[in-house]
């Protein structure tokens, strides 16, 4: 008897926490149609209809549970499908993968959709086949999405409908020329199914929560990748960079940094070779040096374990004027422990990219 009395009570400890511990879902569907923004002259002969397609979400809710819930005011976070026709026969259709958070403002009736991930596009560039594709170099590019939806859940068991509007972006951030990507904004309709109708009550943050200032701290990191230079059939070369910087952290949200970095491109190498031997009457020679040295302001936006980050830098030794000497920097990074840290970003010249870097760095 005793035995059976134990038992019943560790599985009733059991469903307990089950329930305490229990995950809740919601999907959503919707078709999206709308115009390729004409960022760049060079692609106005790919704006010759209206791309239209749908996206597929699945998304895991949050009820502050965590701290960094409820800073963000439990968002949800999940992964998202993207087809879309980009209805023009040099561009062909695009398949995405995302990952992505919904924040909620406005009584969670206002959601903002923020996804990164990977695209698979039909048809890149070829040089025999395609060349009129000067958008996508490779079939594999980076995509970011972002949408603006007013949202209403549970309207009838569960069901709920959205709307609003969006920007799709495709890059492959020259990985491989050519690269003059695509932006298209959108508008939506959709519908949203969550599989509980009735939901936990979502903590809210407490007064002054974000507050928290930290110490200036240090450290360094490597970056790398391999990348081409506006020159199609240059060839993919690799990249390196090394730096240092200095962060201050504001509050549990935000930091700011301040760095520096030392460039190396074995593909800005190339092209002064290329632009030294063309009959291109520049005054490039060819002893130019390809390294570059920049100096960087940020800010780092944390969200748990991963931050998004935004950086703006200028190129104190720039013997080579190539692109610019303005750049600026966005991406994520991700905190494996409290000093080690990896991140994925593009560094760009305006809205001209020039690489992804992928980094690793150890912070004191």
């Amino acid at each position: 008897m005793k035995k059976r009395l134990c038992f019943i009570l560790v599985l009733l400890n059991c469903i307990v926490y089950a329930q305490e511990d229990k995950k809740y879902y919601s999907f959503d569907v919707n078709n999206f149609y709308g115009t390729i923004l004409k960022h760049n002259p060079d692609i106005s002969h790919l704006i010759t209809g209206h791309p239209s397609g749908v996206i597929v979400s699945a998304n895991r809710k949050t009820f502050g549970n965590k701290e960094w819930q409820r800073l963000y005011n439990s968002p949800d976070y999940g992964v998202s499908f993207i087809y879309q026709d980009l209805d023009n026969e040099f561009l062909g259709e695009n398949f995405g993968l995302y990952a992505h958070y919904n924040f909620y403002f406005l009584k969670r009736s206002l959601m903002l959709k923020i996804g990164q991930g990977i695209a698979y596009t039909t048809n890149p560039y070829d040089q025999d086949e395609n060349f009129r594709n000067v958008a996508y170099g490779t079939h594999l590019l980076s995509s970011t999405i972002a949408f603006l939806n007013y949202r209403k859940e549970n309207i009838i068991g569960g069901l709920g409908l959205q709307a609003g509007m969006g920007v799709i972006h495709y890059s492959n951030a020259n990985f491989k020329a050519p690269n003059k990507s695509t932006n298209t904004f959108v508008f939506n309709i959709g519908a949203n199914y969550r599989l509980d109708s009735k939901l936990p009550e979502y903590i809210e943050k407490e007064k002054g929560a974000v507050k928290g200032t930290e110490p200036i701290g240090f450290g360094f990191l490597v970056r790398g990748g391999i990348n081409e230079s506006d020159v199609v059939g240059s060839g993919q070369l690799p990249f390196y960079t090394i730096g240092a910087f200095a962060d201050k952290r504001l509050n549990k949200k935000s930091a700011i940094q301040l760095g520096a970095e030392l460039f190396f491109s074995e593909a800005l190498e190339r092209f002064i070779d290329f632009r030294s031997t063309g009959d291109f009457d520049d005054g490039t020679t060819g002893d130019e040096d390809s390294k570059r040295i920049g100096l960087f302001l940020g800010h780092e936006l944390r969200i748990n374990k991963l931050s998004v980050l935004t950086q703006l830098g200028y190129y104190v030794y720039y013997p080579y004027d190539f692109e610019g000497q303005v750049y600026n920097r966005i991406g994520s990074r991700y905190y494996f422990n409290k000093n080690i840290f990896g991140s994925v970003t593009v560094r760009s010249h305006a809205a001209k990219a020039e690489a992804v870097e992928f980094s690793i760095g150890y912070r004191l």
